[in-house]
């Protein structure tokens, strides 16, 4: 079989090693090399850099809707499947028709809930207790494609993107190379989406980072979790940024101001919220590094007090 690979990020490549022990990938296609990190240096995707390990063509147009050779070349190559996972671009019906058996997206959530951009995040973020992963035949729409196959995993209390990420990573990969083969052998049925199911997981921001203590101490936690690795939620402290890696939840509730410090110790920073204390135990200052409140309070000070914000 003939199939050409459309993937970005971390998230796409055991997806792409997989489908290259077993099958014949043609061409990927990934977004174009871009400036990254502090020195803004020009770095290739990370599905880039495997297609190259393997002399795969590699294809990386700006707007591949409006890109007429990188068409042309699809159409030249007439695969069977077209494989999508986390590309970054929306496929148009002119490019969803070329392959013979379909173009299939492995999206990292149990449609139809959560679809969009960030399916792991939002997850976390709103306290569910299980996600996975869904390959589907790929339409116009965004995740809205008929569903293949699903595979469910559980999203543990101290659980975090990253952590959620890397499993449900190498799942999907299997799940993928599942799909293929079911479908090509009829062993699948399409099943449609119930979209009155559906929900919507939007790019994450700076705005979605910042800590509102008049939440539960549940809440926060959750968006704390949601958030590590990136973009790591944060709060003020003395008009100075402070990043929070870790938390924990604390049983026990206070008449206090939500925000307010109540007490910091080896274990951590005890803050009051809208409902519930959050014990904070790994934070990062601007100019510093991520650290253990029990190692930064070795030789800074963390008043009892003040009121975060």
């Amino acid at each position: 079989m003939n199939i050409v690979f459309m993937g970005t990020p971390e998230f796409a490549v055991p997806s792409l090693k997989k489908i290259v022990e077993k099958y014949n990938v043609c061409a990927v296609y990934t977004q174009p090399d871009r400036p990254k990190g502090r020195g803004n240096k020009v770095t290739m995707s990370f599905v880039k850099e495997e297609a190259l390990k393997h002399d795969i063509p590699v294809y990386q147009p700006v707007k591949i809707k409006n890109d007429r050779e990188c068409i042309d070349v699809l159409r030249k190559i007439n695969p069977d499947f077209i494989i999508v996972v986390a590309f970054g671009q929306i496929l148009p019906k002119e490019i969803l028709d070329i392959p013979k058996m379909g173009c299939i997206n492995l999206h990292a959530s149990l449609l139809p809930k959560y679809r969009g951009a960030a399916p792991i995040n939002w997850a976390i973020i709103n306290g569910e207790t299980k996600t996975g992963n869904t390959t589907m035949l790929m339409d116009v729409g965004l995740d809205t494609g008929d569903m293949l196959l699903r595979s469910e995993i559980e999203i543990t209390d101290t659980m975090t993107a990253g952590e959620l990420h890397d499993i449900l990573m190498i799942d999907g990969s299997n799940l993928l190379v599942e799909t293929i083969e079911k479908l090509r052998n009829g062993e699948v049925t399409p099943q449609k989406q119930n979209d009155e199911d559906s929900c919507y997981a939007s790019m994450l921001s700076k705005d979605t980072a910042r800590i509102n203590w008049a939440l539960s101490s549940i809440e926060i936690n959750n968006l704390i979790r949601g958030l590590n690795p990136w973009p790591i939620a944060y709060t003020q402290y003395e008009n100075n940024l402070m990043k929070i890696y870790q938390s924990e939840i604390i049983d026990y509730k206070t008449p206090n101001k939500p925000g307010t410090i109540l007490k910091v110790g080896k274990s951590g920073i005890e803050v009051s919220t809208g409902n519930g204390i959050l014990l904070v135990k790994s934070i990062q200052f601007p100019g510093g590094k991520p650290l253990r409140v029990e190692e930064y309070v070795k030789g800074h000070e963390i008043k009892e007090g003040v009121i975060l914000v």
